[in-house]
């Protein structure tokens, strides 16, 4: 029984595993077409490149969420807590309003599993 038990931990901690992982395989190159087509019309991703609608996006992987210099967030992304990690940009990214409710980006989300992991990879190589 105890063998089954810990079987069983040690696969639910393989598909969470892979599932944060997913991310990390996204196509970089398309992500970066999908951003510049679609995150740039409201955010740069440039290196020291200003806040529009929303803010820049250059370092957003693995940065607390709220803390792009300059921009004026919403309460709801100041008191999120996020850090942005592949997890937390897949839950975001794919709704925004559900994710953080009371946020300020208006986008529907990315609804397609394939583009958000390609964002997430071109958005970790924004460094």
């Amino acid at each position: 029984m105890i063998f089954r038990i810990q079987t069983a931990a040690a696969i639910a901690a393989l598909i969470a595993t892979s599932a944060g992982n997913a991310m990390a395989d996204g196509d970089a190159a398309k992500g970066a077409n999908y951003v510049k087509g679609r995150c740039t019309v409201c955010h740069s991703i440039e290196k020291g490149g200003g806040n529009r609608i929303g803010p820049n996006l250059y370092g957003v992987y693995g940065r607390h969420s709220a803390s792009a210099p300059g921009y004026s967030y919403s309460g709801a992304m100041k008191n999120s807590g996020i850090v942005w990690t592949a997890d937390k940009l897949k839950v975001f990214l794919h709704n925004p309003r559900v994710a953080v409710p009371g946020t300020k980006m208006t986008y529907a989300g990315i609804p397609r599993d394939e583009d958000l992991a390609n964002t997430i990879a071109y958005l970790a190589t924004l460094k």
